[in-house]
């Protein structure tokens, strides 16, 4: 298969290798945190969960970080990326700990989103990093094929590491701070592997390096401000970033009509929602795993703003054919078609950036871009609670994101017409 003999070329790269591992730790203790986070504000028994507070939760741990990351990202161009996969792991594993902790002990709902929220922010703040520092540990022959690889790895381990989740947590009914435990161990694990790469290897560039963290944050808003202007210089990049931010949009819209159809609608018992839940998880995760085979050869064919339409257009056409009935098996179908579609788009996303922003930029560039995600999520969200039922079943937020997928497609072919050039 094409896509093992890549992977085999790019693991001959001893840095490239390093890296992968790091994010592939770093993410399956994502998908164990946030499941364990799920399972416990959704699935509790004592809590009566509504797509309100669904939103809440996710406005709660997301946006909040949306206000500080863009100042991040100017750390992140100035603080030397190792070190902050080194620092940022260690103190998600402490944080996460402390999460358990207050599951432990039934804190405040505020406590308990308080320490969520701080686990969040450096975990979009450690994965930014990542994106960022790929370019130097993969020559620009090979991005493409690594921005297929490498991301779409992570999700398989953050799937990975939210099935296991899963199993600990329909094994034991009040497992949620085990659960918590367990990925606080994967972030250590993490932070370790990280010594394995030099301190210096993953940029920014010396000269850019500010050691003393006051200076970095005076010159915060000027780097910040910086940053936005040599994203509208390069078209192409903010324009795949809008793109990718109605996507995102339309991902979150049907995240939470999904859980609310596995937390009532195809409810008998709490074991059965969750199984639901995890094996849609799981299933989405194949769909990412099928997009790093296809998007290489797909890119090769259609240019990134052909392969981005490819798939936009795509979710217009089965997203409202699978999600109507809202019935399981369909659904479930769609959770594949959305992972690869979305997965796909990404990785074409990733590439156009990474080549378009200049190294000095490019920490601050993929902080506002995960910054875009969060309020696109945070946004879907909000949608949902004024559009779903308690039950989940909504045909008007069906297509309303079908609407807006066949509008990206509509953008992103003409884009690919006029010849964009990265």
């Amino acid at each position: 298969m094409p896509v093992v003999r890549d992977l085999r070329v790019l693991l001959r790269l001893t840095n490239f290798r390093r890296l992968l591992a790091v994010r592939l730790l770093s993410q399956s203790a994502d998908g164990v945190y946030q499941v364990a986070l799920a399972t416990y504000v959704v699935f509790s028994p004592e809590k009566q969960t509504s797509p309100t507070a669904i939103a809440s939760a996710m406005a709660v741990l997301l946006l909040p970080y949306s206000v500080i990351g863009p100042f991040a990202g100017v750390l992140l161009d100035r603080w030397q990326r190792r070190q902050v996969f080194l620092y940022g792991n260690l103190l998600r594993a402490l944080l996460s700990s402390g999460t358990a902790v207050l599951i432990l002990v039934s804190a405040p709902d505020w406590l308990f989103y308080a320490s969520a929220l701080s686990v969040t922010a450096v975990n979009r703040f450690v994965l930014a990093g990542i994106s960022a520092s790929l370019p130097r540990v993969v020559d620009a022959d090979r991005l493409v094929i690594a921005n297929s690889l490498s991301p779409t790895a992570g999700t398989l381990a953050a799937t990975a590491g939210g099935g296991l989740a899963f199993a600990v947590r329909l094994v034991s009914a009040d497992s949620d701070s085990a659960v918590v435990l367990l990925g606080a161990a994967l972030y250590l694990c993490a932070a370790l592997a990280s010594l394995r790469m030099p301190r210096d290897l993953l940029g920014p560039e010396q000269q850019l390096v500010q050691s003393r963290l006051m200076s970095a944050l005076t010159s915060t808003a000027r780097g910040l401000a910086g940053g936005l202007r040599h994203l509208a210089e390069r078209r192409a990049a903010a324009a795949v970033l809008i793109a990718m931010t109605a996507m995102r949009f339309c991902y979150g819209a049907l995240t939470v009509m999904v859980l609310m159809l596995c937390r009532y609608a195809w409810y008998e018992k709490q074991s059965d929602g969750l199984a639901l839940l995890g094996l849609a998880i799981l299933i989405s995760g194949a769909g990412f795993f099928a997009a790093a085979v296809l998007t290489p050869w797909a890119v090769g064919r259609l240019g990134q703003f052909g392969w981005v339409a490819v798939c936009a257009g795509t979710a217009a056409i089965l997203e409202p054919a699978l999600g109507l009935p809202f019935e399981p098996a369909p659904i479930l179908v769609a959770a594949f078609v959305l992972g690869m579609i979305t997965q796909g788009a990404k990785i074409a996303t990733d590439t156009v950036v990474q080549m378009s922003v200049d190294d000095a930029f490019r920490g601050r560039v993929f902080s506002i871009y995960d910054v875009l995600f969060n309020v696109a999520f945070v946004g879907a969200a909000a949608i949902a609670a004024l559009m779903l039922p308690p039950d989940g079943r909504s045909v008007q937020l069906a297509v309303l994101v079908a609407v807006i997928y066949a509008t990206v497609a509509a953008a992103m072919a003409r884009w690919s017409r006029v010849g964009a050039v990265i």
